[in-house]
């Protein structure tokens, strides 16, 4: 099974020997790669106040400009460690045994602005560029690694299913389409609660990630090795979740709902 994760807003600085291009994983995505890095360092070394603007920062986050400038560099980590946040902490890949860390590995794929697609153990920089971000020269991000992602990410997922719980702004770079797509299921985390007697469901931003982070660490801790979306919503429902399945739509990835009472 292929998993897609979103990356997180925060990263942790690396320590390690700067950004190596041969040791990336999808290395046909490396041109891409490097037109990005190019146009990201060459806007922050040489125009500060633009990149700041650019990438949606304000005064106070000209650090992440000035380390923006550094990426060529930089120290770097593996991805498990550089992206932080809700999702990856619910996820806490190092505390996991060899097996489900091993599989995790092999499975996770981690989307980004700047790297279009990493695997947990590529070691990358820190860095800051969002997929919404516009960069001169470039365009829109979301179109630049929709066209680089297409071909690459079809022949990753091969004839395995894929679970897709990225957000709806990194989930535009890619859209199974055809046969791949028919074997796609993307997540959505409903929070159902009472308000005078009635049930109500809603999407809350901070448990829908901590939910999709424990999602992943209860497949990978349980060696969860499906061979179709049908075997994947069953592995789930033994595991515990609260799973509906909306009527599907043809072309289209099935859409599950994952509903929890409790944030």
């Amino acid at each position: 099974m292929l998993i897609l994760l979103p990356p997180s807003e925060g990263k942790t600085a690396g320590t390690e020997a700067p950004l190596d291009w041969e040791q990336l994983s999808l290395p046909a995505l490396n041109p891409a790669r490097e037109r990005v890095l190019d146009t990201l360092v060459t806007l922050c070394g040489d125009d500060p106040d633009r990149a700041r603007q650019v990438l949606g920062l304000t005064p106070g986050q000209g650090g992440e400009v000035t380390r923006n400038a550094g990426l060529r560099t930089a120290p770097t980590g593996a991805a498990s460690e550089i992206y932080t946040g809700v999702l990856y902490e619910a996820l806490d890949l190092a505390s996991l045994e060899v097996g489900a860390r091993k599989l995790a590995d092999e499975s996770v794929l981690v989307g980004s602005g700047l790297w279009g697609m990493v695997r947990l153990t590529d070691r990358i920089p820190a860095y800051r560029c969002a997929i919404g971000v516009r960069l001169p020269g470039l365009g829109g991000l979301t179109a630049y690694w929709r066209k680089a992602l297409a071909a690459e990410l079809a022949r990753v997922a091969g004839d395995e299913p894929v679970l897709d719980l990225r957000s709806a702004a990194y989930g535009a770079t890619w859209r199974p389409t055809g046969e791949v797509a028919g074997r796609t299921a993307s997540v959505r985390v409903l929070h159902e609660r009472m308000v005078d007697g009635t049930a109500t469901r809603s999407v809350v931003s901070h448990f829908n990630k901590a939910t999709k982070g424990r999602l992943v660490r209860d497949l990978l801790a349980a060696e969860v090795q499906p061979s179709s979306v049908g075997e994947l919503v069953t592995a789930l429902r033994d595991l515990g979740y609260v799973v509906e399945e909306p009527a599907p739509v043809a072309g289209r990835p099935l859409l599950l709902d994952v509903i929890v009472t409790e944030i």
